[in-house]
């Protein structure tokens, strides 16, 4: 019987300029993404980045949902997205100061 756990699906605080993975999907289990949220800590405006490997795949540009997005200082931008994502699928987020945090959030369909 398959079931669904709506839950926060991972959450980062990655190093300035490292792309860094925010989730990857479980063995026999779907996903969808609902939600993004990104904070910016910093007294200064910065970048983010997030993109989706399919089956954990190697970086590449045409992964990206946001490249170099603004976010303006103390502030926090949601993506209200709804993406389907398939087991090993990996979301990723990038920083471009080191004072950004990401959340995901979503449902586990197994």
């Amino acid at each position: 019987m398959a079931g669904n756990a709506y839950k926060t699906l991972g959450q980062s605080y990655p190093a300035a300029t490292t792309l860094t993975d925010l989730y990857t999907v479980p063995a026999s289990t779907q996903t969808v993404v609902s939600s993004i949220i990104v904070c910016n800590h910093s007294g200064s405006a910065s970048t983010f980045r997030i993109s989706l490997a399919p089956a954990g795949a190697a970086d590449a540009n045409a992964q990206y949902l946001y490249f170099d997005v603004p976010i303006g200082a103390n502030d926090t931008f949601v993506a209200t997205i709804g993406i389907g994502m398939q087991t090993t699928d990996k979301l990723r987020c990038y920083s471009g100061n080191g004072s950004i945090s990401f959340t995901a959030v979503g449902s586990e369909i197994s």
